[in-house]
């Protein structure tokens, strides 16, 4: 084996360990190592091999008497730690709070972290719940989500091309914008008018509303949202794109006061 091949066969080991931690999750049960080698299509060895190693490093632990494996103690302590790395101020949840009473919408605010969305704080009520799955560390869709969109718009051509090669556009529901041409227009509204729109794009029942929170140098942080039912979110929608507007700069504020973003800048 050249040294070359070393870092290429890690790689693939720590890809196989990440799609067997993403197998475990999707169940509440767990999942038997068979479950896991006929989803990932990896050899049944190959899964025991993995399995031994996350066990002994306690990301997943050995269901003995359901002949299952489950997420470990670990998987606990990284979503600790990348809570407090995206850790939300005290002023800027209260931003979020006041959005989303004077929006009457269920409010969001999301970090950039290079080219991830994470959203770091919902306020919702049961009048105005968030759209489910969207809670605390959600990060997919991005081209179907108003927070993806406002991430997307501060990219070039080159780096939006290669961020949908690597990403895709999955049609999510049958309004998910799926050509680059369609999403390129968008793009381009989102540039000039400072916000982001999704119709139910992302699930069904569910509209959103974006605008970007920026530092100093006007480098985009991140974005705040909200989202209502469709009805309601087009009969409201001139009125809501103020306040968001609004709220996005007492965020911008209330991070440059606190020191800025805790995750750092985006690549936008």
């Amino acid at each position: 084996m050249t040294t070359s091949d070393v870092p290429q066969t890690g790689m693939a080991s720590v890809q196989k360990a990440f799609a067997l931690l993403d197998v475990v999750a999707r169940d509440p049960r767990g999942a038997t190592a068979k479950d896991i080698s006929a989803e990932l299509a990896i050899p049944l060895p190959t899964v025991y091999r993995l399995l031994q190693t996350l066990v002994a490093s306690e990301h997943v632990v050995h269901l003995r008497d359901e002949k299952r494996y489950g997420l470990g103690y670990k998987v606990h302590a990284l979503d600790a730690s990348l809570r407090q790395q995206v850790g939300t101020p005290a002023t800027v949840k209260r931003a979020v709070q006041e959005l989303h009473a004077a929006a009457d919408a269920a409010a969001y605010f999301a970090v950039h972290r290079g080219d991830a969305i994470v959203v770091a704080h919902v306020v919702d009520s049961p009048h105005r719940p968030r759209i489910d799955p969207m809670d605390f560390g959600f990060t997919d869709a991005a081209h179907a989500t108003a927070f993806g969109k406002i991430l997307l718009s501060g990219m070039d051509d080159d780096e939006v091309a290669d961020y949908l090669d690597r990403h895709g556009m999955p049609a999510l529901t049958d309004r998910t914008l799926t050509t680059t041409e369609v999403l390129g227009q968008e793009l381009a509204l989102v540039r000039a008018e400072g916000i982001a729109v999704e119709r139910e794009e992302f699930v069904p029942g569910a509209s959103c509303m974006a605008a970007p929170v920026v530092d100093a140098a006007g480098r985009t942080l991140g974005s705040v949202a909200v989202s209502l039912r469709p009805a309601d979110f087009e009969r409201r929608r001139r009125a809501l794109a103020p306040v968001l507007r609004d709220a996005a700069d007492r965020v911008g504020r209330a991070l440059r006061a606190a020191g800025g973003c805790p995750s750092g800048p985006s690549a936008g």
